[in-house]
Protein backbone atom coordinates (compact mmCIF):
# COMPACT_ATOMS: atom_id res chain seq x y z
CA UNK A 1 0.00 0.00 0.00
CA UNK A 2 2.83 2.30 0.88
CA UNK A 3 4.45 1.54 -2.41
CA UNK A 4 1.25 2.46 -4.19
CA UNK A 5 1.10 5.76 -2.32
CA UNK A 6 4.70 6.56 -3.20
CA UNK A 7 4.00 5.74 -6.81
CA UNK A 8 0.87 7.87 -6.70
CA UNK A 9 2.87 10.65 -5.09
CA UNK A 10 5.49 10.43 -7.86
CA UNK A 11 2.76 10.57 -10.51
CA UNK A 12 1.14 13.49 -8.71
CA UNK A 13 4.43 15.37 -8.52
CA UNK A 14 4.92 14.84 -12.25
CA UNK A 15 1.40 16.05 -12.97
CA UNK A 16 1.92 19.09 -10.77
CA UNK A 17 5.21 19.75 -12.52
CA UNK A 18 3.58 19.49 -15.95
CA UNK A 19 0.70 21.67 -14.83
CA UNK A 20 3.11 24.28 -13.49
CA UNK A 21 5.11 24.12 -16.70
CA UNK A 22 2.01 24.57 -18.81
CA UNK A 23 0.86 27.47 -16.65
CA UNK A 24 4.27 29.10 -16.88
CA UNK A 25 4.32 28.54 -20.63
CA UNK A 26 0.96 30.21 -21.05
CA UNK A 27 1.96 33.24 -19.05
CA UNK A 28 5.43 33.58 -20.59
CA UNK A 29 5.82 35.70 -23.72
CA UNK A 30 6.27 33.88 -27.00
CA UNK A 31 9.86 33.55 -28.17
CA UNK A 32 10.85 36.29 -30.58
CA UNK A 33 10.70 35.38 -34.23
CA UNK A 34 12.14 37.16 -37.21
CA UNK A 35 14.50 40.06 -36.70
CA UNK A 36 14.16 43.29 -34.77
CA UNK A 37 17.40 45.26 -34.70
CA UNK A 38 17.11 48.92 -33.62
CA UNK A 39 19.93 51.14 -34.87
CA UNK A 40 21.12 54.60 -33.86
CA UNK A 41 23.65 56.03 -36.30
CA UNK A 42 24.62 59.62 -35.62
CA UNK A 43 24.73 62.19 -37.10
CA UNK A 44 22.57 60.79 -39.93
CA UNK A 45 18.92 61.89 -39.86
CA UNK A 46 15.86 61.41 -42.06
CA UNK A 47 17.65 59.07 -44.43
CA UNK A 48 17.85 55.41 -45.23
CA UNK A 49 20.70 53.17 -44.07
CA UNK A 50 21.28 49.59 -45.12
CA UNK A 51 22.31 46.23 -43.76
CA UNK A 52 24.55 44.22 -46.04
CA UNK A 53 26.31 40.88 -45.95
CA UNK A 54 29.12 39.10 -47.69
CA UNK A 55 28.04 36.60 -50.33
CA UNK A 56 30.93 34.47 -51.52
CA UNK A 57 33.48 36.88 -52.95
CA UNK A 58 30.87 39.61 -53.32
CA UNK A 59 28.57 41.69 -51.14
CA UNK A 60 24.83 42.19 -51.13
CA UNK A 61 22.28 44.43 -49.38
CA UNK A 62 19.67 42.52 -47.38
CA UNK A 63 17.67 45.13 -45.43
CA UNK A 64 17.14 48.85 -44.94
CA UNK A 65 15.99 51.16 -42.15
CA UNK A 66 14.73 54.74 -42.24
CA UNK A 67 16.41 56.94 -39.64
CA UNK A 68 14.27 59.60 -37.93
CA UNK A 69 15.16 63.00 -36.46
CA UNK A 70 16.93 61.26 -33.58
CA UNK A 71 19.06 59.13 -35.95
CA UNK A 72 17.02 56.07 -34.94
CA UNK A 73 15.64 53.30 -37.11
CA UNK A 74 14.95 49.56 -37.07
CA UNK A 75 16.01 46.67 -39.27
CA UNK A 76 13.06 44.32 -38.95
CA UNK A 77 11.31 41.50 -40.73
CA UNK A 78 9.21 38.39 -40.19
CA UNK A 79 12.10 36.10 -41.07
CA UNK A 80 15.54 35.78 -39.57
CA UNK A 81 18.54 36.59 -41.70
CA UNK A 82 21.05 33.81 -42.41
CA UNK A 83 23.98 33.83 -40.02
CA UNK A 84 27.27 35.36 -41.04
CA UNK A 85 29.28 38.57 -41.15
CA UNK A 86 27.16 41.63 -41.91
CA UNK A 87 27.84 45.36 -42.13
CA UNK A 88 26.00 48.65 -41.85
CA UNK A 89 26.02 50.77 -45.01
CA UNK A 90 25.52 54.55 -45.24
CA UNK A 91 23.25 56.32 -47.77
CA UNK A 92 26.43 56.93 -49.80
CA UNK A 93 26.93 53.14 -49.95
CA UNK A 94 30.05 53.10 -47.80
CA UNK A 95 30.54 50.36 -45.21
CA UNK A 96 30.52 51.77 -41.67
CA UNK A 97 31.35 48.73 -39.52
CA UNK A 98 30.89 44.98 -39.35
CA UNK A 99 28.80 42.87 -37.01
CA UNK A 100 27.90 39.22 -36.58
CA UNK A 101 24.42 37.92 -37.29
CA UNK A 102 23.70 34.94 -35.06
CA UNK A 103 20.46 33.09 -34.44
CA UNK A 104 19.23 35.62 -31.84
CA UNK A 105 18.39 38.67 -33.93
CA UNK A 106 16.94 40.85 -31.18
CA UNK A 107 19.82 43.21 -30.41
CA UNK A 108 20.54 46.89 -30.99
CA UNK A 109 23.25 48.86 -32.77
CA UNK A 110 24.73 52.22 -31.79
CA UNK A 111 27.35 53.97 -33.86
CA UNK A 112 28.68 57.19 -35.31
CA UNK A 113 29.89 57.63 -38.88
CA UNK A 114 32.99 59.49 -37.65
CA UNK A 115 33.85 56.83 -35.05
CA UNK A 116 33.37 53.61 -36.96
CA UNK A 117 35.65 51.55 -34.73
CA UNK A 118 33.64 52.49 -31.64
CA UNK A 119 30.27 51.10 -32.74
CA UNK A 120 28.57 48.95 -30.10
CA UNK A 121 26.22 46.01 -30.39
CA UNK A 122 23.99 45.59 -27.35
CA UNK A 123 22.34 42.29 -26.46
CA UNK A 124 24.44 39.88 -28.54
CA UNK A 125 27.02 37.60 -26.93
CA UNK A 126 28.52 36.72 -30.29
CA UNK A 127 29.10 40.39 -31.04
CA UNK A 128 30.62 40.96 -27.60
CA UNK A 129 33.13 38.23 -28.41
CA UNK A 130 33.65 39.65 -31.90
CA UNK A 131 34.34 43.15 -30.56
CA UNK A 132 36.93 41.86 -28.10
CA UNK A 133 38.65 39.88 -30.83
CA UNK A 134 38.53 42.82 -33.26
CA UNK A 135 40.30 45.08 -30.75
CA UNK A 136 42.91 42.38 -30.14
CA UNK A 137 43.34 41.80 -33.87
CA UNK A 138 43.85 45.51 -34.60
CA UNK A 139 46.46 45.77 -31.86
CA UNK A 140 48.37 42.71 -33.04
CA UNK A 141 47.98 43.72 -36.67
CA UNK A 142 49.62 47.08 -36.04
CA UNK A 143 52.45 45.40 -34.15
CA UNK A 144 52.94 42.91 -36.97
CA UNK A 145 53.11 45.72 -39.51
CA UNK A 146 55.81 47.44 -37.47
CA UNK A 147 57.83 44.24 -37.12
CA UNK A 148 57.42 43.41 -40.79
CA UNK A 149 58.62 46.86 -41.85
CA UNK A 150 61.62 46.61 -39.54
CA UNK A 151 62.41 43.10 -40.79
CA UNK A 152 62.47 44.27 -44.41
CA UNK A 153 64.74 47.17 -43.46
CA UNK A 154 67.14 45.06 -41.36
CA UNK A 155 70.77 45.47 -42.41
CA UNK A 156 72.42 42.59 -40.55
CA UNK A 157 71.77 38.94 -39.86
CA UNK A 158 71.30 39.37 -36.11
CA UNK A 159 68.49 41.90 -36.55
CA UNK A 160 66.87 39.82 -39.29
CA UNK A 161 66.88 36.72 -37.10
CA UNK A 162 65.54 38.59 -34.07
CA UNK A 163 62.73 40.25 -36.02
CA UNK A 164 61.85 37.04 -37.85
CA UNK A 165 61.56 35.22 -34.53
CA UNK A 166 59.38 38.03 -33.17
CA UNK A 167 57.06 37.75 -36.16
CA UNK A 168 56.85 33.98 -35.75
CA UNK A 169 56.10 34.33 -32.04
CA UNK A 170 53.41 36.93 -32.74
CA UNK A 171 51.73 34.74 -35.37
CA UNK A 172 51.70 31.79 -32.98
CA UNK A 173 50.23 34.01 -30.26
CA UNK A 174 47.36 35.06 -32.56
CA UNK A 175 46.77 31.46 -33.60
CA UNK A 176 46.66 30.42 -29.95
CA UNK A 177 44.19 33.22 -29.18
CA UNK A 178 41.89 31.87 -31.87
CA UNK A 179 42.37 28.31 -30.65
CA UNK A 180 41.37 29.41 -27.14
CA UNK A 181 38.15 30.95 -28.45
CA UNK A 182 37.36 27.74 -30.34
CA UNK A 183 37.92 25.75 -27.15
CA UNK A 184 36.07 28.08 -24.77
CA UNK A 185 33.20 29.03 -27.09
CA UNK A 186 32.86 26.06 -29.49
CA UNK A 187 29.29 26.95 -30.51
CA UNK A 188 29.98 30.61 -31.22
CA UNK A 189 29.97 32.15 -34.68
CA UNK A 190 33.53 33.30 -34.13
CA UNK A 191 34.67 29.72 -33.45
CA UNK A 192 33.04 28.59 -36.69
CA UNK A 193 34.77 31.39 -38.59
CA UNK A 194 38.17 30.55 -37.10
CA UNK A 195 37.73 26.88 -38.00
CA UNK A 196 36.95 27.92 -41.56
CA UNK A 197 39.90 30.30 -41.81
CA UNK A 198 42.60 28.05 -40.42
CA UNK A 199 44.92 26.06 -42.65
CA UNK A 200 47.02 23.17 -41.39
CA UNK A 201 50.59 23.94 -40.47
CA UNK A 202 52.92 22.27 -42.96
CA UNK A 203 54.79 19.44 -41.23
CA UNK A 204 58.45 18.61 -41.71
CA UNK A 205 59.44 16.06 -44.34
CA UNK A 206 59.62 12.67 -42.59
CA UNK A 207 62.17 9.98 -43.36
CA UNK A 208 60.53 6.63 -44.17
CA UNK A 209 62.70 3.52 -44.56
CA UNK A 210 65.74 5.72 -44.89
CA UNK A 211 64.23 7.92 -47.63
CA UNK A 212 62.66 11.38 -47.23
CA UNK A 213 58.94 11.43 -48.08
CA UNK A 214 58.87 14.83 -49.77
CA UNK A 215 55.20 14.51 -50.74
CA UNK A 216 54.03 14.01 -47.15
CA UNK A 217 53.67 17.73 -46.25
CA UNK A 218 51.46 18.25 -49.31
CA UNK A 219 49.33 15.20 -48.52
CA UNK A 220 48.99 16.20 -44.88
CA UNK A 221 47.84 19.75 -45.63
CA UNK A 222 45.38 18.54 -48.26
CA UNK A 223 43.91 15.85 -46.00
CA UNK A 224 43.37 18.33 -43.15
CA UNK A 225 42.51 21.43 -45.19
CA UNK A 226 38.81 21.22 -44.36
CA UNK A 227 38.99 19.89 -40.81
CA UNK A 228 36.05 21.15 -38.70
CA UNK A 229 34.35 22.76 -41.72
CA UNK A 230 30.79 21.67 -42.58
CA UNK A 231 30.08 22.40 -46.24
CA UNK A 232 26.32 22.46 -45.62
CA UNK A 233 26.62 25.40 -43.19
CA UNK A 234 24.97 28.34 -44.97
CA UNK A 235 26.87 30.76 -42.75
CA UNK A 236 30.06 29.98 -44.71
CA UNK A 237 28.58 31.79 -47.67
CA UNK A 238 28.31 35.06 -45.75
CA UNK A 239 31.98 35.41 -44.93
CA UNK A 240 34.74 37.02 -47.02
CA UNK A 241 37.17 34.13 -46.52
CA UNK A 242 35.41 30.83 -47.34
CA UNK A 243 35.34 31.17 -51.13
CA UNK A 244 38.95 32.44 -51.43
CA UNK A 245 40.03 29.44 -49.33
CA UNK A 246 38.04 27.15 -51.63
CA UNK A 247 39.71 28.72 -54.67
CA UNK A 248 43.15 28.25 -53.10
CA UNK A 249 42.36 24.61 -52.41
CA UNK A 250 41.56 23.90 -56.05
CA UNK A 251 44.50 26.00 -57.23
CA UNK A 252 47.19 24.48 -55.03
CA UNK A 253 45.97 21.11 -53.78
CA UNK A 254 43.83 19.61 -56.55
CA UNK A 255 45.32 18.24 -59.75
CA UNK A 256 44.07 20.05 -62.89
CA UNK A 257 43.28 16.62 -64.36
CA UNK A 258 39.46 16.48 -64.83
CA UNK A 259 38.88 13.21 -62.96
CA UNK A 260 40.69 14.58 -59.90
CA UNK A 261 38.57 17.72 -59.97
CA UNK A 262 35.39 15.66 -60.33
CA UNK A 263 36.18 13.69 -57.16
CA UNK A 264 36.65 16.89 -55.16
CA UNK A 265 33.58 18.61 -56.61
CA UNK A 266 31.46 15.53 -55.98
CA UNK A 267 32.52 15.33 -52.32
CA UNK A 268 31.93 19.03 -51.67
CA UNK A 269 28.53 19.15 -53.37
CA UNK A 270 27.24 15.99 -51.70
CA UNK A 271 28.44 17.34 -48.34
CA UNK A 272 26.73 20.68 -49.00
CA UNK A 273 23.50 19.24 -50.37
CA UNK A 274 21.39 19.92 -47.26
CA UNK A 275 22.46 23.57 -47.21
CA UNK A 276 19.61 25.77 -48.40
CA UNK A 277 21.78 28.56 -49.78
CA UNK A 278 25.31 27.23 -50.04
CA UNK A 279 24.48 24.15 -52.12
CA UNK A 280 22.97 26.03 -55.10
CA UNK A 281 25.71 28.65 -54.78
CA UNK A 282 28.49 26.05 -54.98
CA UNK A 283 26.79 24.14 -57.80
CA UNK A 284 26.47 27.38 -59.76
CA UNK A 285 30.08 28.33 -58.98
CA UNK A 286 31.45 25.03 -60.27
CA UNK A 287 29.14 25.16 -63.28
CA UNK A 288 30.36 28.61 -64.30
CA UNK A 289 33.99 27.65 -63.74
CA UNK A 290 33.97 24.48 -65.82
CA UNK A 291 31.41 25.37 -68.48
CA UNK A 292 34.18 27.39 -70.15
CA UNK A 293 37.26 26.18 -68.27
CA UNK A 294 40.71 27.66 -68.06
CA UNK A 295 42.42 24.45 -69.15
CA UNK A 296 41.66 22.08 -72.02
CA UNK A 297 39.62 19.04 -71.07
CA UNK A 298 38.20 20.43 -67.84
CA UNK A 299 34.81 20.86 -69.52
CA UNK A 300 34.47 17.17 -68.61
CA UNK A 301 33.72 18.43 -65.09
CA UNK A 302 30.81 20.48 -66.41
CA UNK A 303 29.44 17.48 -68.31
CA UNK A 304 29.69 15.48 -65.06
CA UNK A 305 27.76 18.19 -63.20
CA UNK A 306 25.04 18.18 -65.83
CA UNK A 307 24.65 14.40 -65.94
CA UNK A 308 24.79 13.86 -62.17
CA UNK A 309 23.09 16.94 -60.77
CA UNK A 310 21.16 19.02 -63.30
CA UNK A 311 19.81 16.06 -65.28
CA UNK A 312 18.61 14.53 -62.00
CA UNK A 313 16.48 17.47 -60.96
CA UNK A 314 18.76 20.28 -59.88
CA UNK A 315 17.81 22.46 -62.85
CA UNK A 316 15.01 23.70 -60.57
CA UNK A 317 17.51 26.08 -58.97
CA UNK A 318 17.96 27.82 -62.35
CA UNK A 319 15.75 30.35 -64.05
CA UNK A 320 14.44 29.35 -67.51
CA UNK A 321 17.16 31.22 -69.41
CA UNK A 322 19.98 29.69 -67.34
CA UNK A 323 18.39 26.24 -67.58
CA UNK A 324 18.35 26.55 -71.37
CA UNK A 325 21.99 27.71 -71.44
CA UNK A 326 23.23 24.91 -69.20
CA UNK A 327 21.32 22.21 -71.07
CA UNK A 328 22.38 23.36 -74.54
CA UNK A 329 25.99 23.79 -73.47
CA UNK A 330 26.07 20.30 -71.95
CA UNK A 331 24.73 18.68 -75.11
CA UNK A 332 27.29 20.65 -77.14
CA UNK A 333 30.15 19.27 -75.06
CA UNK A 334 29.09 15.65 -74.58
CA UNK A 335 30.11 14.56 -78.08
CA UNK A 336 33.57 16.16 -78.14
CA UNK A 337 35.24 15.12 -74.91
CA UNK A 338 38.93 14.28 -74.98
CA UNK A 339 39.55 10.62 -75.73
CA UNK A 340 36.20 10.13 -77.47
CA UNK A 341 35.84 9.38 -81.21
CA UNK A 342 35.28 12.56 -83.18
CA UNK A 343 31.71 13.02 -84.48
CA UNK A 344 31.24 11.82 -88.05
CA UNK A 345 31.69 14.40 -90.82
CA UNK A 346 30.43 13.54 -94.30
CA UNK A 347 30.51 16.87 -96.10
CA UNK A 348 30.84 18.22 -99.64
CA UNK A 349 34.15 19.32 -101.15
CA UNK A 350 34.85 22.15 -103.60
CA UNK A 351 33.96 19.91 -106.57
CA UNK A 352 30.63 18.73 -105.13
CA UNK A 353 31.82 15.31 -104.00
CA UNK A 354 31.19 13.86 -100.54
CA UNK A 355 34.33 13.60 -98.42
CA UNK A 356 34.35 11.73 -95.13
CA UNK A 357 36.56 12.62 -92.19
CA UNK A 358 36.90 8.94 -91.30
CA UNK A 359 38.19 8.08 -94.79
CA UNK A 360 41.33 10.15 -94.22
CA UNK A 361 44.25 7.83 -93.50
CA UNK A 362 46.79 9.69 -91.39
CA UNK A 363 48.64 9.53 -88.10
CA UNK A 364 46.97 12.77 -87.00
CA UNK A 365 44.17 14.93 -88.34
CA UNK A 366 43.62 18.62 -87.70
CA UNK A 367 39.96 19.56 -88.13
CA UNK A 368 39.55 23.30 -88.69
CA UNK A 369 36.12 24.95 -88.69
CA UNK A 370 36.38 28.43 -90.17
CA UNK A 371 34.60 31.27 -91.93
CA UNK A 372 36.16 32.92 -95.03
CA UNK A 373 34.84 36.33 -93.91
CA UNK A 374 36.08 36.06 -90.32
CA UNK A 375 39.00 38.44 -89.72
CA UNK A 376 40.72 36.11 -87.27
CA UNK A 377 40.27 33.16 -89.64
CA UNK A 378 41.91 35.14 -92.43
CA UNK A 379 45.00 35.40 -90.25
CA UNK A 380 44.96 31.93 -88.71
CA UNK A 381 44.22 29.72 -91.74
CA UNK A 382 47.36 30.79 -93.66
CA UNK A 383 49.36 30.30 -90.44
CA UNK A 384 47.86 26.83 -90.04
CA UNK A 385 48.83 26.07 -93.64
CA UNK A 386 52.38 27.22 -92.93
CA UNK A 387 52.67 24.74 -90.05
CA UNK A 388 51.16 22.06 -92.25
CA UNK A 389 53.37 22.60 -95.30
CA UNK A 390 56.63 23.16 -93.41
CA UNK A 391 56.29 20.61 -90.63
CA UNK A 392 53.07 18.71 -90.06
CA UNK A 393 52.76 17.06 -93.46
CA UNK A 394 56.07 15.29 -92.91
CA UNK A 395 54.79 14.05 -89.54
CA UNK A 396 51.76 12.38 -91.13
CA UNK A 397 49.21 15.09 -90.39
CA UNK A 398 46.12 15.60 -92.56
CA UNK A 399 43.97 18.75 -92.48
CA UNK A 400 40.19 18.61 -92.83
CA UNK A 401 38.99 22.20 -93.24
CA UNK A 402 35.30 23.03 -92.91
CA UNK A 403 33.62 26.22 -94.12
CA UNK A 404 30.76 26.66 -91.63
CA UNK A 405 28.56 28.86 -93.88
CA UNK A 406 26.95 27.28 -96.94
CA UNK A 407 26.07 30.71 -98.37
CA UNK A 408 29.75 31.76 -98.46
CA UNK A 409 30.96 29.12 -100.93
CA UNK A 410 32.31 31.60 -103.55
CA UNK A 411 34.28 33.55 -100.93
CA UNK A 412 35.50 30.26 -99.43
CA UNK A 413 36.78 28.92 -102.77
CA UNK A 414 38.40 32.25 -103.61
CA UNK A 415 40.26 32.35 -100.29
CA UNK A 416 41.54 28.78 -100.77
CA UNK A 417 42.95 29.66 -104.18
CA UNK A 418 44.41 33.03 -103.19
CA UNK A 419 46.13 31.68 -100.07
CA UNK A 420 47.17 28.44 -101.82
CA UNK A 421 45.73 26.17 -99.13
CA UNK A 422 46.73 23.03 -101.00
CA UNK A 423 46.90 19.48 -99.68
CA UNK A 424 43.93 19.98 -97.35
CA UNK A 425 40.56 18.30 -97.59
CA UNK A 426 38.21 21.28 -97.96
CA UNK A 427 34.51 20.72 -97.26
CA UNK A 428 31.22 22.35 -96.29
CA UNK A 429 27.65 21.28 -95.58
CA UNK A 430 25.15 22.05 -98.31
CA UNK A 431 21.85 23.70 -97.44
CA UNK A 432 20.00 20.59 -98.58
CA UNK A 433 22.03 18.38 -96.22
CA UNK A 434 21.53 20.84 -93.37
CA UNK A 435 17.76 20.98 -93.94
CA UNK A 436 17.57 17.18 -94.09
CA UNK A 437 19.29 16.91 -90.71
CA UNK A 438 16.87 19.41 -89.19
CA UNK A 439 13.86 17.48 -90.50
CA UNK A 440 15.27 14.25 -89.12
CA UNK A 441 16.04 15.82 -85.74
CA UNK A 442 19.71 14.86 -86.05
CA UNK A 443 22.26 17.01 -84.19
CA UNK A 444 24.20 19.28 -86.51
CA UNK A 445 28.00 19.17 -86.57
CA UNK A 446 28.02 22.71 -85.13
CA UNK A 447 26.54 21.33 -81.92
CA UNK A 448 28.56 18.11 -81.96
CA UNK A 449 31.82 20.04 -82.29
CA UNK A 450 30.72 22.92 -80.03
CA UNK A 451 31.33 25.58 -82.67
CA UNK A 452 30.41 28.91 -81.14
CA UNK A 453 33.39 30.84 -82.49
CA UNK A 454 35.76 30.66 -85.44
CA UNK A 455 38.22 29.28 -85.99
CA UNK A 456 37.57 26.16 -83.90
CA UNK A 457 40.30 23.53 -84.10
CA UNK A 458 40.58 19.87 -83.09
CA UNK A 459 43.45 17.39 -83.18
CA UNK A 460 42.61 13.72 -83.74
CA UNK A 461 44.76 10.61 -83.52
CA UNK A 462 45.04 7.79 -86.06
CA UNK A 463 41.71 6.28 -84.93
CA UNK A 464 40.08 9.74 -85.06
CA UNK A 465 39.87 10.04 -81.28
CA UNK A 466 40.03 13.59 -79.95
CA UNK A 467 43.47 14.40 -78.55
CA UNK A 468 43.13 18.16 -78.14
CA UNK A 469 40.84 21.09 -78.89
CA UNK A 470 40.64 24.86 -78.60
CA UNK A 471 44.42 25.35 -78.41
CA UNK A 472 46.63 27.87 -80.18
CA UNK A 473 48.47 26.76 -83.31
CA UNK A 474 51.74 26.83 -81.37
CA UNK A 475 50.26 24.55 -78.71
CA UNK A 476 48.94 22.17 -81.37
CA UNK A 477 52.39 22.14 -82.94
CA UNK A 478 54.10 21.28 -79.64
CA UNK A 479 51.60 18.49 -79.02
CA UNK A 480 51.96 17.02 -82.52
CA UNK A 481 55.74 17.00 -82.23
CA UNK A 482 55.57 15.38 -78.78
CA UNK A 483 53.05 12.75 -79.88
CA UNK A 484 55.09 11.97 -83.00
CA UNK A 485 58.05 10.98 -80.84
CA UNK A 486 56.06 8.54 -78.73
Amino acid sequence: MKKYVLLSGWILSCLLSVAQTKTATKSAPKPATGRNIPITLTPLKNCKVYLGSYLGTGRTLVDSAMLNEKSEGVFKGDKKLPGGIYFVVSPQMTIQFELLMDDIQQFSIKGDTSLKDQATIIGSKDNDLFKTYTAYSVEKGQLRQQLSTAYKAATNKADSTRLYNSLTTLDKEVQQYRANIIQQYPNSLLAMFFNTMKTPETPAIPVVNGKPDSAYPYRYVKEHFWDDVAFNDDRLLRTPFFEPKLDDYFRYYVSPEPDSIIEEVKYILLSARTGKDIYPYLLTKFTNKYMNPEFMGQDKVFVYLFENFYAKGDTMILNPASRKTVTERAYSLMANQLGKPAPVLNLTDTTGKTVSLYNLKSEFTVVAFWDPNCGHCKDEMPRLDSFYQNKWKALGVAVYGVNIYENEVPAWKKFIVEKKLSGWTHAYQTKAAKDAEERAGVPNYRQLYDIFKTPTLYLLDKEKRIIAKQLSLEQFDDLIVTKSKQ
